[in-house]
């Protein structure tokens, strides 16, 4: 069994949902009552403040939007019979009180009323329960690397290894300091509470890096992860519909069919004593999975020589990697040879987008009758969806949330796992613990049954959860203040980059006992010792927290029970060997293993 979370222990201060406010009405539009069709969960906002409603009993209620875990929306989970689940860590909250089930937290509401045909809330429910901090230092007043005249350190950043560096100065000059790149100042925190004060502000107060949404749209490939306002929340509710957990049962046999094939693949080359670059076979597999379910096309690069588009969309990550930290875009005056392989490969991907567009389109047009009247994955929701104006979303958009999509789903995913089998080569007691619980799980099946089945796998999932605290595929985050803001004591200006560093928390022994070395056990019950599971978030907290989450933790239940289940896996060379390398994401280099069948 799982380890009970350990946020209810440190669980937020109750809210009823029955308080009166204490202030005067403040009454504010929120939505037109046709938009609200059905029982909901609908994510709605008003006044900047964001908002759930959901019907129950015939009634429509409204409840603050936000779970009081990480801050979740609450308007992208589900409702069962009884309950509104949070789509994050499945926190259950009554559809008529809003009271936590099992737990002490609850939703606050607010009072409606309907004026011509538009629902207003009041908010006045809602007031802030903390004081706003105050500013005791600003950017000046903190340490860092003084650099070069007019570079700052410019000079000395190893784009390849920034996270490393980053991580190093965190050591050198505390949890807060300011690093200078060219003119442009930045402040780099370690602190987790700092990180996930920003996460949970957004986007009231924080925004990716503006210079993020603008290299993605010069690259054309904008869509829900570099968009912001409006636009994001328009595109993130379709991402959610297409990877919403209730959707993962009906899609597990496609999973589990692709997780065959990679079981074959690596058959034959364990009978020809074949060595495999891990990672890469693992892309493979994230890609069919992730191209079956958000459009519906079997690439099937499993079975298949021709993985082109693969080998297209590895060159993006590094190229965004680097134009996101360069200190001059030389690229919009010249071309370097990266930079025309870049552009070489995004016409191909493009060209291949379109034609999938084109057909799913006129799937559509047609009435095929093999589709039912609902949209069956990502790109027919995009392609019937509208925009907050009413109007068709555009074909970039479209192109750059499907190039989105193939990117999230194809290395976060691979690389998790890729992590989590260089750890276990180095420990046999977790290898021989993770194939006991497979085994006596699967008995003679060769793969998990379904999805419940597979969500029993507490082991292969603790494995994970560990790979993910010590080798974060997202080791850092950038984001930029709205408005002047104070950050913990510091007063940071409007625009400032905020970098925030993920790994340096979860490596500290208050944090986690032990906590340099790989111990699936700390996530399973019984471990004793600190173990803060709040301070690990790999895909991230707040309202724009991974919508990919669920189903990157089901594929890596199936890939680790594939693996394990049917292979005896040794690395080729030492671990040091393996190097960490930051491109985008953060992906092992030099990871090569053989497999022997079971």
């Amino acid at each position: 069994m799982a380890r009970p979370s350990r946020e209810d222990a440190d669980a937020e201060p109750v809210a009823t949902s029955d308080s009166r406010p204490t202030t005067p009405p403040r009454w504010e539009r929120a939505a037109a009552r046709g938009e609200l069709t059905g029982d909901g969960p609908h994510a709605i906002s008003a006044g900047g403040v964001e908002l759930v409603a959901l019907r129950t009993a015939g009634e429509l209620r409204v409840f603050e939007g936000r779970c009081p875990h990480q801050g979740a929306l609450l308007g992208e989970g589900e409702l069962d019979e009884r309950a509104l689940v949070c789509r994050n860590h499945r926190w259950r909250f009554d559809r008529e009180s809003g009271q936590r089930v099992g737990g002490r937290q609850c939703l606050r509401r607010c009072p409606t009323r309907e004026e011509d045909g538009v629902l207003l809330v009041d908010l006045s429910t809602l007031t802030p329960e903390r004081a706003a901090p105050t500013a005791q230092r600003t950017l000046d007043d903190l340490p860092g690397p003084r650099g070069l005249p007019w570079l700052g350190s410019a000079l000395s950043v190893d784009i390849d290894h920034l996270h490393t560096q980053l991580e190093a100065m965190g050591r050198t000059y505390g949890e807060v300091y300011t690093l200078r790149l060219g003119r442009q100042r930045m402040l780099v925190t370690s602190n987790s509470a700092l990180a996930e004060t920003v996460s949970r502000s957004r986007p009231d107060l924080y925004r990716r890096l503006s210079v993020v949404e603008d290299v993605f749209t010069e690259m054309g490939i904008a869509g829900v992860f570099s968009a912001e306002g409006d636009a994001w929340r328009a595109q993130r509710r379709l991402a959610m519909g297409a990877l919403a957990q209730r959707h993962l049962r009906g899609f597990y046999p496609t999973l589990s069919l692709v997780a065959a094939r990679l079981v074959r693949r690596w058959e034959a080359a364990a009978d020809a004593g074949r060595e495999l670059d891990l990672a890469d076979e693992l892309k493979r597999f994230t890609v069919d999975v992730t191209t079956q379910l958000a459009f519906g096309h079997d690439m099937n690069t499993l079975e298949k020589d021709d993985d082109v588009i693969q080998r297209h969309l590895e060159l993006v990550f590094p190229a965004l990697q680097r134009r996101l930290n360069a200190v001059i875009p030389y690229w919009r005056w010249f071309r370097l040879p990266a930079d025309r392989r870049l552009d070489r490969a995004l016409a191909a991907v493009r060209s291949w987008i379109v034609e999938l567009v084109a057909t799913t389109r006129r799937r559509l047009e047609t009435g095929d009758p093999t589709r039912g009247a609902e949209p069956t994955n990502f790109l027919e929701a995009m392609l019937l969806a509208r925009d907050a104006d009413g109007q068709p979303f555009s074909d970039d958009v479209i192109f750059g949330n499907t190039l989105t999509m193939l990117l999230a789903g194809e290395d976060t995913t691979a690389y998790t796992v890729a992590w989590a089998v260089h750890h276990l080569c180095d420990d046999a007691a977790a290898t021989a613990a993770l194939r006991e619980e497979i085994d006596a799980t699967l008995g003679e099946l060769p793969l998990p049954r379904d999805a419940e089945q597979a969500a029993t796998l507490a082991y292969a999932t603790a494995v994970a959860n560990e790979a993910m605290r010590l080798r974060p595929v997202a080791p850092f985050a950038f984001h930029e203040p709205i408005h002047d803001v104070v950050l913990g004591d510091v007063r940071v200006p409007k625009g400032t980059p905020i970098v925030t560093l993920s790994r340096p928390a979860v490596l500290a022994e208050a944090t986690f006992r032990d906590p340099l070395t790989f111990a699936p056990e700390r996530w399973l019950a019984g471990w004793e010792g600190a173990h803060d599971a709040a301070a690990s978030i790999p895909f991230g907290s707040g309202p724009r927290i991974c919508p990919g989450r669920s189903l990157a933790i089901l594929e890596m239940r199936v890939l680790l029970a594939a693996i394990y289940r049917s292979f005896h896996v040794e690395r080729v060379g030492h671990a040091e060997d393996v190097k960490e390398i930051s491109a985008f994401t953060m992906m092992p280099v030099g990871l090569r293993v053989r497999l022997r069948r079971r």
